[in-house]
């Protein structure tokens, strides 16, 4: 994903998809160390005056692209309160779980626009009754 963001951007500009790659790996180096700022004055003079341009463009990139191992921490995150319960995961519990986790709907978000919706519903867009009932059961309806 940020490879073809970083050839998206050397196309825009016109340079090499390299020079893109070294302003990425750039803002990998602590600000404090001579190799930063040898390597920004290297860059800068290379790409004249893209550089500022470039590295915008290149820092947009990094903050609009999730990090891997951030979503899958979130994720295990998420599952390990599921994994727990049983000694034993089988591809049954594994489908229900798949199930339960895209048809529950989220009873709080940092978006409004999903609270009160399931996953399911926000990809499909279209409203499905509750999960248990799709599993056969009859909701308890007090009289």
């Amino acid at each position: 994903m940020i490879d073809e963001k970083l050839a998206s951007i050397a196309q825009r500009f016109k340079i090499p998809i390299h020079w893109a790659r070294e302003v990425c790996l750039l803002r990998k180096k602590p600000l404090s160390t001579n190799k930063y700022w040898q390597k920004w004055n290297q860059l800068q003079k290379k790409m004249s005056h893209k550089f500022w341009e470039i590295n915008q463009a290149v820092e947009d990139a990094l903050h609009s692209t999730p990090r891997s191992s951030s979503l899958v921490e979130n994720l295990n995150s998420r599952l390990r309160n599921y994994f727990h319960l049983r000694k034993h995961l089988g591809a049954d519990y594994l489908e229900l779980l798949q199930f339960f986790l895209n048809h529950r709907t989220f009873i709080e978000s940092r978006k409004p626009e999903r609270v009160g919706k399931s996953a399911a519903e926000l990809m499909t867009g279209a409203k499905h009754p509750h999960w248990l009932e799709m599993l056969g059961f009859e909701m308890f309806k007090q009289a």
